[in-house]
């Protein structure tokens, strides 16, 4: 949903700034030919042009290229950090545990009859272990911190109040 609305942004913003600058070429055209001087009209027009394709490529970058960059550097990183004993899932939806790992190929037993597999790496799309133990470190730090008393939603509750007995005061 959210990579639509991205996409849907860069288009109307790509065919509002190549419609601006046609609407200037034109402008400037039209002033060119009841000047006196129409090259250097045609040169502002140019200069137009560069800056509106440098702004959309700069769009393009930050809407596109980053995230996509940011999305592999995470894949790699949890390739990376693969220990034995973790449950996988692979690109193509097959589901084991890490059995061994070596350089740039991972074994996995997969199934009730514990049939081993040699995957490549980049292969790997989840890593199920990880993700249960960052949700478990989440919820050891929101008990730590229920357990301390900080609570912001009590917080919250007293403020509410105060600000309801200012009110009827």
């Amino acid at each position: 949903m959210k990579r639509k609305f991205v996409y849907a942004f860069v288009t109307a913003v790509i065919t509002v700034m190549s419609a601006s600058s046609m609407a200037m070429s034109a402008f400037a055209e039209g002033n060119a030919a009841s000047a006196s001087n129409p090259p250097a009209a045609a040169g502002g027009g140019f200069m137009q042009l560069i800056i509106s394709l440098g702004i959309m490529f700069v769009l393009l970058y930050f809407m596109a290229i980053r995230p996509q960059k940011k999305r592999e550097q995470e894949a790699k990183e949890m390739q990376n950090s693969l220990q034995v004993g973790d449950e996988v899932i692979t690109s193509g939806g097959i589901v084991g545990m890490v059995f061994r790992i070596g350089d740039d190929t991972v074994v996995i037993e997969t199934g009730g009859e514990r049939h081993k597999l040699r995957i490549k790496k980049w292969a790997i799309a989840e890593n199920v272990t990880a993700t249960e133990r960052a949700r478990e470190a989440q919820a050891k730090a929101k008990t730590k911190l229920a357990a301390a008393g900080v609570n912001d939603e009590d917080e919250k509750k007293s403020k509410k109040e105060k600000k309801s007995e200012d009110t009827e005061a």
